[in-house]
């Protein structure tokens, strides 16, 4: 995978950034810690501007997003509720888990989507209770596109320093992406074993 997002930034320049974090917002186990610190590795020689790969990158990574959004909330909420009381066990979570997901996104969503843009695999699925949620656009978007800025900053400013040793960047971040994924399942594991179902007709 490494030298294909190599290979794509090289060839493309700011729009093979913009593509490949766009498909990294899409597909989650494409790691944006894999492919900022190369453009800012890149930029560093001189090839790419800095700020143009952060903005190709941040951009990308927003426009990404969007998708996941607009099918949380075309779906909609009374669906979600409606099969988290039929198919709970398999969703690992009942109606009343998901009014209380909705409450916390409609009080807090923004610094909840800001957040969650700092955590691999969170960055994704943190879209699609946005659009549940039927957080405004603009809300989501603007949310959505500051912490992809802090995130891809941090990135890009780490291969930008090291320059050619910007593989370290790849051992010391890479495996987080692991770590969250194992949380994540861990996490569905437990909700599995002990659903129960809400006892509220939807």
């Amino acid at each position: 995978m490494t030298d294909w997002i190599i290979q794509t930034i090289s060839e493309l320049g700011y729009l093979g950034i913009f593509l490949v974090m766009l498909a990294e917002s899409i597909f989650p186990p494409i790691p944006s810690e894999l492919i900022i610190p190369f453009a800012g590795f890149a930029a560093a020689n001189g090839d790419l501007d800095f700020f143009g790969v952060l903005a190709a990158a941040t951009i990308g990574a927003v426009v990404g997003m969007l998708p996941w959004y607009f099918a949380g909330r075309l779906f909609g909420l009374h669906r979600v509720r409606f099969l988290a009381d039929r198919f709970g066990r398999v969703m690992a979570f009942n109606a009343d888990e998901i009014d209380m997901a909705v409450g916390w996104f409609t009080r807090f969503g923004p610094i909840i989507v800001l957040l969650g843009r700092l955590i691999p695999l969170i960055r994704t699925l943190i879209s699609i209770p946005a659009g549940l949620s039927r957080m405004s656009l603009p809300a989501f978007v603007l949310a959505s596109t500051t912490g992809a800025l802090i995130w891809n900053f941090f990135l890009t400013a780490a291969g930008y320093l090291l320059h050619e040793h910007y593989e370290v960047i790849e051992v010391v971040l890479d495996p987080l992406s692991y770590v969250v994924l194992a949380l994540v399942v861990l996490v569905y594991l437990f909700k599995v074993a002990t659903w129960k179902p809400s006892g509220i007709k939807v």
